[in-house]
């Protein structure tokens, strides 16, 4: 399923200054049965956003309107747990596009490659710099780049360098899901198939 193109995101981001963010948390399991990838992101944080009741929680960051934005900056070890990809499906269908933290668990990470969110991995210090900067202004704004590869806190110029496969890099500049990839070049594919021996 192709998804937006990303090259340069300028946005203001939402604080979720926990580790060990767990897939469960991020998407809980009674919320796995659709198979499709909409509707996800009303259950994103569930558990934490909404009382037994189904009424917000005022006290956590997605009910607070100080904070919004296509970013979302967690904590260390964000996406550890199980591998169910429908938790990188609840974050994209909420809305964002980034997630930044210190350390990510890799499966999480490639699932959210897979369907057009970057994963920003940071030095813990530069996580704790953008967690700092949030709280002083909530509108503050990050710049995240992806063909040059940094993060920029807009505000002070502060940036870092950040790591990505090329091949995930270049799908995900071009709005590209592995399928979409092999019908980009099925020319070439049928070219590099017809010089092979029969």
């Amino acid at each position: 399923m192709a998804y937006d193109k990303f090259n340069i995101l300028t946005s203001s981001a939402v604080p979720l200054p926990i580790e060990n963010v767990d897939t469960d948390q991020i998407i809980p399991a009674r919320f796995l049965k659709a198979t499709k990838r909409e509707g996800f992101g009303d259950n994103l944080f569930r558990d934490w956003r909404y009382n037994g009741d189904d009424t917000p929680k005022t006290d956590f960051v997605l009910n607070n309107v100080t904070y919004s934005g296509q970013i979302l900056v967690g904590g260390k070890n964000f996406g550890s747990g199980s591998s169910r990809e429908h938790a990188a499906w609840a974050v994209y269908d909420y809305g964002f596009r980034a997630v930044v933290s210190s350390f990510f668990a890799d499966i999480f990470k490639g699932n959210c490659l897979n369907i057009g969110v970057l994963p920003v991995q940071v030095s813990p210090e530069f996580a704790e710099i953008i967690f700092n900067a949030i709280e002083a202004d909530p509108k503050t704004a990050l710049e995240i780049n992806l063909p040059e590869q940094t993060i920029t806190l807009l505000a002070t110029g502060q940036k870092e360098s950040f790591a990505i496969n090329g091949y995930k890099k270049n799908n995900m500049i071009n709005g590209f899901d592995d399928i979409d990839y092999l019908q980009n070049i099925s020319e070439d594919i049928v070219a590099f198939a017809d010089k092979l021996p029969y």
